[in-house]
């Protein structure tokens, strides 16, 4: 099963990239909050609730589309 890293984020509206930040890793649009931390915390137990708490700037929806996305890359990658 591919890792978020190993996703292709391109076509995810709640996410962008600039090589200028973050060393060039996928953030949630409007922040440098790296995708891979929503991934890290939600394995850590941290609820999609508390996640967005913990990171101000992130939405709730933001944090949503991204899992979805996720899902369906997954889905598509076992397919």
């Amino acid at each position: 099963m591919p890792t978020p890293s190993q996703l292709d984020w391109a076509d995810c509206p709640a996410v962008e990239q600039d090589p200028q930040r973050v060393s060039g890793a996928w953030v949630f649009r409007g922040t440098r909050i790296p995708v891979a931390a929503l991934f890290q915390n939600l394995e850590d137990g941290v609820s999609l609730l508390e996640f967005v708490e913990i990171f101000p700037g992130v939405t709730t929806e933001q944090a949503r589309l991204v899992l979805e996305h996720a899902a369906r890359s997954t889905a598509v990658a076992l397919a």
